[in-house]
């Protein structure tokens, strides 16, 4: 498709199909802008500590072993120590134990979360780790390195992140000369178009037959667009532009979707969200209404019929027939339940594109119901290359580490962790959106010129007061926009004070708005309620359920099956001062308390009731 056709074939696709017709009057503002991340100041606290973790866990890589790969296969000598795992080259068959699966599949994702982590910090060590890392890859780069590869398209995604990363985040002067040096070696071994990995399978077997393996199959290139756009949008240059739309994957995947046909089934899951990001992309970029619609009905398809209460989704990195039993089978018979640090990387940047465009606050309850969930409570990535995968939501389940060394979800828990203070706060020409309750400090320019600086503090979500101080350097009038999640609105309880005084304010899209003259040393208070609810695992087993808090899931630290009610689990209680509530069961007292408090017990998502 030339670029003609994809914008006719944006522009002539009927509306007001399925979740879609929602959009008539949602995106006529412009689309919300997001901070700088070094506009936003974490507070001390779990966020801010899988920041610092993740960052010097790549700060002290050795820089020989992870251009090892690249230098290997360049036909370069390659001085240093393998990085193990999945990063390694490793010529020959692949070994079952996972050793050299994706040579060097998370070095520009690593780049891309050194650029994230100086322009948060501005720390120069971390700068020049990058620089150093890009001076090294130069010479290094060669279409030998794409050849008889088992994913090019995967590698090169995550190149062109690094690079545009390292320009937009961290000044290099460099980075577009080497993306453009890159896509020239990359591009005569990527495939011509977007295509699943069925269409890949049957170009395999047609060219080589049955000599090869599965994990040929495996390669991406239907998640290209996204970053594609970002480099042109960037200033990489016009071909970037062009080459986007080829790999939409339109056919069989976003035109379904925009017409609101659940497709998902049977989809690598974390891809396939991923992908939906290609799809904002092609609206932000072209204009393209018909990709918005897919994006927006597959997140409510992802929301209503694959995701368990946490928010994770993709149980055994599927996507499963809705109301099929398959999500309560799972419980049972699978501990790869959620693809956490990739899964929570997608899901966050697909919600952020969404409510920037839509300024819906179902969008934030959903990247909330993940961030709290899931990716927060990750065991930490380790130097040795052991990485948290999956969450486990199974009847007997345990946190654990990957068997495999550096697979992909090292790559992304360092990015997630970098975009947490993207995540928080947007801005409009109407003022500010707050998204996110966590401690931290927001610096702004507002809409008059007035200095700004916004510090929220509170114990949410264990707590449902949240607190914020205006510091101004003049009086500034615009409307601040608090999200009111979905569990707390028409509440008595949710109430929200300017200067100690109860305001009344409607909540329009899941936000209340404030418009006001505010002025230096102003506070506002807001108060949610927190109300304990029981989320079943699927319609047809609705005595299967997860006791859920605000936005907070309360694991079961048990791996048996107690004898519990519905009464004695809403009945839960919270040990003063601890993240741990005590509820009574038919065996005795049960213990449960936020996957972010768990570390070697066992626990269960859900009981029976």
């Amino acid at each position: 498709m030339d670029r003609r056709e994809f914008l006719k074939a944006g522009a002539v696709a009927a509306v007001g199909v399925g979740v879609g017709a929602r959009l008539e009057a949602e995106t006529e503002a412009k689309p919300l802008e997001l901070f700088g991340y070094g506009d936003v100041r974490l507070s001390p606290g779990k966020p801010q500590e899988q920041l610092e973790a993740t960052q010097s866990i790549l700060l002290g890589m050795d820089e020989d072993a992870l251009l090892k790969p690249w230098r290997l296969r360049a036909g370069l000598p390659a001085p240093g120590p393998d990085m193990g795992g999945w990063y390694d080259e490793v010529p020959g068959p692949l070994r079952k134990d996972g050793h050299g699966f994706a040579p060097a599949e998370t070095f520009g994702q690593w780049v891309s979360a050194l650029a994230r982590g100086y322009a948060a910090t501005g720390d120069a060590a971390t700068k020049t780790k990058m620089d150093r890392l890009l001076e090294l890859y130069e010479p290094a780069i060669s279409d030998k390195f794409y050849k008889n590869f088992r994913f090019p398209a995967y590698d090169y995604d995550k190149m062109v992140i690094g690079l545009i990363d390292a320009h937009e985040f961290a000044g290099s002067k460099s980075a577009f000369r080497l993306l453009d040096k890159t896509t020239d070696a990359a591009v005569q071994h990527l495939e011509p178009k977007a295509m699943d990995r069925d269409e890949v399978q049957r170009k395999w077997r047609a060219a080589v037959g049955d000599n090869t393996t599965d994990d040929y199959c495996w390669d991406e290139p239907y998640t290209l667009a996204e970053n594609l756009y970002l480099a042109w949008q960037r200033g990489a240059g016009e071909r970037y532009h062009v080459m986007a739309p080829k790999y939409l994957l339109n056919e069989t995947y976003f035109y379904p979707l925009s017409d609101g046909k659940n497709v998902l089934p049977g989809h690598h899951a974390y891809s396939f969200c991923n992908a939906l990001s290609s799809a904002m992309q092609a609206y932000l970029s072209d204009g393209s209404e018909r990709h918005l619609r897919a994006a927006v009905n597959a997140h409510e398809m992802i929301v209503t019929t694959q995701s368990f209460a946490t928010g994770g989704w993709g149980p055994d990195e599927s996507f499963r027939e809705p109301n099929s039993g398959a999500l309560y089978d799972s419980l049972t018979k699978i501990k790869h339940s959620f693809e956490t640090p990739c899964g929570s990387y997608a899901h966050f940047k697909l919600t952020r594109y969404l409510l920037r465009v839509t300024r819906d606050g179902q969008y934030g309850d959903s990247m909330e119901r993940v961030f709290y969930n899931t990716v927060l409570g990750a065991k930490p990535l380790l130097a040795d290359g052991h990485s948290f995968y999956y969450s486990d939501y199974s009847n007997t389940a345990t946190k654990y580490y990957h068997d495999d060394r550096w697979p992909c979800c090292s790559g992304t828990l360092p990015q997630v962790a970098a975009d947490y203070r993207i995540s928080v706060y947007f801005r409009g020409a109407e003022g500010l959106w707050v998204n996110l309750y966590l401690p931290s400090t927001l610096k702004w320019t507002g809409p008059h010129g007035a200095h700004l600086e916004l510090t929220q503090t509170g114990e949410y979500p264990l707590d449902g007061r949240v607190e914020f101080l205006l510091k101004a350097s003049k009086g500034e009038n615009f409307a601040m926009r608090l999200r009111i999640p979905k569990w707390a609105q028409g509440a008595e309880e949710t109430q929200i004070k300017v200067n100690g005084f109860p305001v009344q304010v409607s909540v329009v899209k899941g936000f209340a708005s404030i418009s006001r003259k505010w002025k230096d040393g102003d506070r506002v208070e807001l108060n949610l309620p927190m109300p304990m609810r029981l989320e079943a695992i699927e319609a047809s087993h609705p005595e299967t359920v997860a006791l859920v808090r605000g936005p907070l899931v309360l694991f079961a630290l048990t791996e048996d099956d107690p004898k519990v009610t519905r009464e004695q689990l809403l009945g839960a209680q919270r040990m003063k001062g601890q993240a741990i509530w005590m509820a009574q069961s038919g065996n005795g007292p049960l213990v449960l308390t936020p996957f972010t408090e768990i570390h070697e017990e066992r626990y269960r998502t859900y009981l029976r009731v």
